[in-house]
């Protein structure tokens, strides 16, 4: 309902602001055409004869790209940019012709402020989640902003050599940064040797924009000859007055051409390297996220099976262990006791992000005692654990540990031969030592579990790597006979 009534709303003040501009453009139409009428009535009564077609023409011409620019940015720029799926790509063509018509003196100064802000606006409406437009997105923002500058620049009487440079170079070095950022440095972080070929090859881009922008000046100083030997005065300094465009001479070709030289080497190269780095980085953050989360999902996997109807369990092992009790079973009740705390882990604390380490030591040994129990009646098993009581306030992330305890349990002990376990567990400060050292014994070729890794071992080196970079030691040593863990680990204290 609500997305019901913004959309509503939202429609209703765009067809307001339409109506708004449309009116505004023919009003102006209306002011300029009737300014060329008077214009034309006071040549004639001085006596002089005046053809009122062209004026009429061009100005008539001027407000119809006008209008055409602002249609496409509401009617074709807008769909495209909160589109979810569909890429922008032709957009970059509208953003292309309005700052072609805004340089040549098409669009006037103050409606390319009133269509920069429209792209403003549009840019702000976009829609953030299509990642495949990032490139059109930043075409417009950096159009609208180029717009805006240069219309400052007018307002405040700009000099010829800031003219030339916010109209030539600017653009020039807009075009190349986005190329930069969309194109090159995508190719060249794939490589070993990334800074160097992105060096290069903007080198060499920058290198070919300075030659084009030789090219457009030596065109340019070549029609402006044209233009002023054909022009009488009063018309060449209306054209320097009115045009975004300047007449190119010696000196204005030197400062085009060095201006976009340093531009590129010194802001547009390191720019774009900033930039999509720090971009580069925020999207690696997201992914490790992700990535821990599903760590997690995985980590609990194991468990999940174990935790159908878990309420129904807990409640059995209860009663379990009451009987138990009755029958003087103490083993048997000790054992059911260990369990239903296991259980109630689980179900409290497994899904937690961080938990106290003396949680996770308690889950450790209640699961080494029910395994204890179970391999008694066997002479050939030594199992020996020295676990640190621990009851200080580091936190662990939950289910690390015991992945180590249930491999060894599952490869180290055979009920035909002898077989040794060996956990330890210390900490010092803020750092945890935990080792298991467990014997191996070869499986017949009929078991399944031939063949097959540790249990969680893969998840767990995926884990660490996530949860704690650069805070870790993981040694793994294997040989015939035996099979050896050392992990050294930072912890967190609880605040």
């Amino acid at each position: 309902m609500f997305k019901q009534v913004n959309s509503k709303l939202k429609n209703e003040a765009a067809r307001i602001e339409f109506w708004i501009v449309m009116g505004f453009i023919a009003a102006v139409l209306l002011f300029n055409i009737i300014d060329i009428i008077r214009v034309n009535q006071t040549i004639a009564t001085a006596g002089n004869s005046s053809d009122i077609s062209g004026p009429l023409t061009a100005t008539l011409f001027n407000h119809l790209i006008i209008f055409i620019s602002y249609l496409l940015l509401c009617f074709y720029v807008v769909p495209a940019f909160e589109n979810r799926e569909e890429r922008a790509l032709n957009t970059l063509f509208v953003f292309i012709f309005i700052a072609i018509c805004f340089i040549i003196g098409i669009i006037s100064v103050y409606f390319a402020a009133l269509l920069a802000i429209k792209i403003l606006l549009i840019f702000l409406n976009r829609n953030k989640q299509n990642k495949e437009n990032a490139l059109y997105y930043e075409t417009a923002l950096l159009t609208a902003s180029w717009i805006l500058i240069m219309v400052g620049l007018f307002y405040i009487g700009m000099p010829v050599w800031l003219r030339l440079y916010a109209s030539h170079d600017i653009p020039a070095a807009m075009i190349v940064y986005l190329y930069a950022v969309h194109r090159i440095l995508p190719f060249a972080f794939l490589k070993k040797f990334k800074f160097l070929i992105y060096f290069g090859l903007m080198f060499l881009l920058t290198v070919l924009s300075t030659l084009v922008m030789i090219a457009l000046c030596v065109c340019a100083g070549a029609s402006n000859a044209v233009f002023i030997s054909q022009s009488s005065p009063d018309v060449i300094n209306q054209f320097r007055d009115l045009s975004v465009l300047h007449g190119m001479d010696d000196q204005s070709e030197m400062i085009v051409v060095l201006g976009n030289l340093f531009t590129q080497l010194i802001i547009v190269i390191p720019t774009a390297w900033n930039i999509y780095k720090s971009r580069n980085a925020k999207k690696d953050e997201e992914i490790k996220t992700l990535k821990t989360e599903l760590g997690k999902s995985d980590a609990n996997l194991n468990f999940l099976k174990s935790q159908i109807n878990p309420h129904f369990l807990f409640n059995a092992l209860n009663t379990l262990y009451g009987t138990a009790l009755q029958e003087n079973a103490e083993r048997t009740g000790e054992g059911i006791q260990k369990l239903g705390d296991m259980m109630r882990f689980m179900l409290q604390e497994n899904m937690q992000d961080k938990i106290l380490l003396s949680r996770d030591i308690d889950y450790l040994k209640n699961y080494i005692l029910l395994q204890k129990l179970r391999v008694a009646a066997s002479s050939g098993i030594t199992i020996e654990t020295q676990i640190e009581d621990y009851t200080g306030q580091l936190m662990i992330a939950p289910m690390l540990l015991i992945p180590f305890v249930e491999n060894a349990f599952k490869h180290g002990i055979s009920l035909l031969n002898p077989s040794h376990i060996k956990v330890t567990l210390q900490t010092n400060v803020n750092t945890l030592y935990f080792d298991v050292h467990n014997s191996i014994h070869i499986r017949n070729e009929s078991d399944p579990e031939k063949g097959q890794s540790g249990i969680g071992l893969d998840n767990v080196k995926q884990r660490l790597t996530l949860l704690y970079p650069n805070r870790h030691e993981l040694i793994i040593r294997e040989n015939a006979k035996e099979f050896f863990i050392h992990l050294t680990l930072q912890l967190d204290i609880n605040n």
